[in-house]
């Protein structure tokens, strides 16, 4: 079955009509067309009325969206262009540079579905935007918790016993951990992110040994120990040194419970972005504490709609700055 996505013709729309007059599945009409049975899904969706799905009116209402797309490509100028191809450049997501026009240059509001067709008319022209896009267009598959649970940890405190103030996430230094690995070979990230600022650490380690696990995160957070408040992982045997990681940053450490990845929602989220650069697949030896640190820094300097696309960077300031002014009784 072909791949992807095509552009009906009007003689196909008319063969939809006739095959579900016949009474035809969606399946059944994209295999004797030839065509994927997500288009055939998509066509009938959005080419539907009031009276059911009619060649005529399908032709007339994909006839007006070309041609409202390409008006609206149209509109875009060079300088809006090359902002969305230096944001591109920097990974940012379609999403995030509709939000940063929104709020930086409001008279010239470009939606991210917009964008998205600029990065797809740009591929069709043999060029190479669609790269920079967090799965390069693909879809995106989620991670089903399948790991968690693995091993039992001395001493380990449930979820259920963090304080409520942590879901409030209206502070900084409540932080999720996790790991990401390759496909084969030494190298294991260490991903650290903050629950209300979304600010992420990484570290490169060896192996998943729970020795080197600890001191990584000890190192990462060490110098944020003032606002290092609860820490929250997953229950593999990595984090089984989680006693020495509280004393050493002050902290208390909580562990989700077995299959339940939600728990860590915002860990998990991050590790997919994390995969944008060291996809599913791929070895990560000869990967360096420095290559991590850049992808790190994209990150915490990357708008999040979240934030309503302030980065994390500014946020996590923010929250010390008004910490700190608590403190002093200002």
């Amino acid at each position: 079955m072909p791949k992807g996505y095509h552009h009906l013709t009007y003689e196909q729309r008319c063969q939809i009509y006739a095959l579900k007059q016949r009474g035809d599945s969606q399946i059944q009409i994209a295999l004797h067309l030839g065509v994927h049975r997500s288009t055939m899904s998509r066509e009938i969706h959005r080419n539907s009325g009031m009276r059911g799905y009619r060649y005529k009116q399908a032709e007339a209402y994909a006839v007006k969206r070309r041609r409202t797309a390409s008006a609206i490509v149209r509109r875009m100028n060079n300088k809006i262009c090359a902002i969305i191809v230096e944001k591109l450049n920097q990974q940012w997501s379609p999403e995030q540079i509709s939000g940063w026009f929104f709020y930086n240059m409001p008279e010239n509001r470009v939606s991210h579905e917009t964008i998205y067709k600029y990065v797809w008319k740009d591929k069709r022209d043999g060029r190479s935007l669609y790269k920079h896009l967090r799965h390069h267009g693909k879809k995106y598959n989620k991670r089903n918790g399948k790991n968690a649970g693995r091993g039992h940890i001395p001493n380990r405190v449930c979820i259920e016993k963090r304080p409520e103030v942590v879901a409030a996430k209206d502070r900084i230094g409540d932080w999720e951990l996790d790991t990401v690995i390759g496909c084969r070979g030494p190298g294991v990230i260490v991903s650290m992110v903050d629950r209300a600022s979304k600010l992420t650490k990484l570290a490169i380690v060896p192996t998943k040994h729970a020795y080197g696990i600890s001191k990584a995160i000890i190192d990462k957070l060490i110098s944020t120990h003032s606002v290092v408040h609860t820490l929250t992982a997953d229950n593999g045997k990595e984090f089984a040194n989680h006693t020495q990681v509280s004393t050493a940053l002050g902290a208390s450490f909580y562990f989700a419970n077995p299959y339940h990845s939600w728990e860590r929602g915002l860990n998990e989220h991050t590790n997919g972005l994390i995969r944008q650069y060291f996809p599913k697949g791929k070895s990560l030896k000869g990967v360096t504490q420095e290559d991590l640190d850049l992808v790190e820094s994209l990150l915490n300097n990357r708008p999040r709609k979240v934030l309503k696309y302030f980065t994390p960077i500014e946020v996590f300031q923010r929250l010390n700055s008004a910490t700190d002014n608590v403190a002093l009784g200002n």
